[in-house]
């Protein structure tokens, strides 16, 4: 039988089952609960045992699979889908929607059902908690479409947070971006994501909310991403966004093997994309901001430099490099600096015809 005791190297069990890919920690608890998990051939009701690679573990009978390696995936939801594995309405799913030769995924948070943009999945369920956890604070960005008027000094007055209907909603930096006849377009950004909190916001303001589009989640971005379409993060680079830190809290492992079925439409998750007779996007990398001591000229492209080169395409310019970690860490200065005007418009995937009122 498997130990209950803390060891060097041993991992709760709803943490392995995470890490399996087939839930998230808090489901895996759920599922221990109900009886549905087994260990070494015995049925067990609580989460708090440790486990090692020698135990047999199942669930629902069924031995659980090998964890793979830790993966992310960039997802384009689109409007009228709900974020979970099943809706009790019906209603479809962003998991139906997921090309099939996807591993089995777990979304960090939810999107609303009318909310559209980027939401991250993983097949890592100690990730998808780690990322969903108040402390690692990334930051979220939406553009919003609103009907009705507010000015920026209204706007500026989230800084310090809003209370509404008896719920604290922590500082929310919003930018007014555009006025309409009768909207308006505003970029948010916050740290905190809890359960319709722009929505919220925003009524508390005499707005109501007509389109809402995340654009980013921490460092990674929406971008040309288009609907319904799914983006794997390079290995490499989740690594080195994510941080020793933060990679440690979350148990990822980078070095384990990777289910061998992919989707076309998804990237491979090491270094080297596949070739392809179709002329292609920036490379991953591309799209994150480049740290400001590092103009992408140093002595060793001065060759580069002294040759004519074309001018950057307009959707080059979508991309950016961030630092290590940008939109994870909090500092004094991110909380004291709004969102620019031209980084919020450049993250917004055009729609025709989406901007007009529709009957309801």
């Amino acid at each position: 039988m498997a130990s209950n005791q803390d060891t060097p190297d041993g991992e709760r069990i709803a943490k392995v089952i995470a890490r399996a890919g087939l839930a998230s920690r808090r489901e895996a608890e759920a599922w221990i609960a109900a009886g549905r998990v087994a260990v070494n051939g015995d049925r067990i009701v609580s989460p708090a045992l440790n486990v090692t690679a020698n135990d047999r573990i199942a669930v629902d009978g069924k031995p659980l699979p090998r964890a793979e390696r830790t993966r992310l995936f960039l997802y384009h939801k689109q409007r009228g889908l709900v974020t979970t594995t099943a809706d009790p309405q019906g209603r479809p799913t962003i998991f139906g929607a997921l090309p099939k030769e996807l591993p089995r995924l777990v979304s960090v948070g939810r999107l609303d059902l009318n909310t559209e943009g980027l939401l991250l999945l993983t097949n890592d369920g100690g990730l998808a908690r780690a990322l969903e956890l108040p402390a690692t604070a990334w930051l979220r960005r939406y553009r919003v479409r609103a009907y009705g008027k507010v000015t920026q000094q209204q706007l500026d007055e989230l800084r310090d947070g809003v209370t509404v209907d008896g719920i604290r909603y922590g500082p929310i930096e919003a930018t007014l971006d555009r006025e309409q006849t009768s909207n308006v377009w505003i970029t948010f950004a916050m740290r905190e994501g809890k359960n319709r909190e722009v929505r919220n916001v925003l009524r508390h303001l005499g707005l109501h909310v007509a389109r809402l589009i995340r654009v980013s989640f921490g460092p990674f971005q929406l971008g040309e991403i288009g609907e319904g379409k799914v983006e794997e993060v390079p290995t490499r680079v989740l690594r080195d966004q994510l941080g020793e830190k933060l990679a440690r809290l979350a148990g990822a492992d980078f070095a384990a093997p990777v289910t061998i079925g992919r989707h076309p439409e998804v990237r491979a998750p090491e270094g080297r994309e596949p070739r392809r007779a179709t002329a292609q996007p920036p490379s991953f990398e591309g799209r994150l901001r480049r740290p400001p001591q590092d103009d992408g000229e140093g002595d060793d492209r001065k060759e580069i430099k002294s040759k004519k080169r074309a001018a950057p395409s307009a959707e080059q310019k979508r991309f950016h490099r961030p630092k290590r970690g940008e939109g994870a860490r909090p500092t004094s200065d991110d909380r004291d600096r709004a969102p620019t005007r031209s980084a919020s418009r450049t993250s917004l995937p055009r729609k025709r015809g989406r901007d007009k009122p529709r009957d309801r």
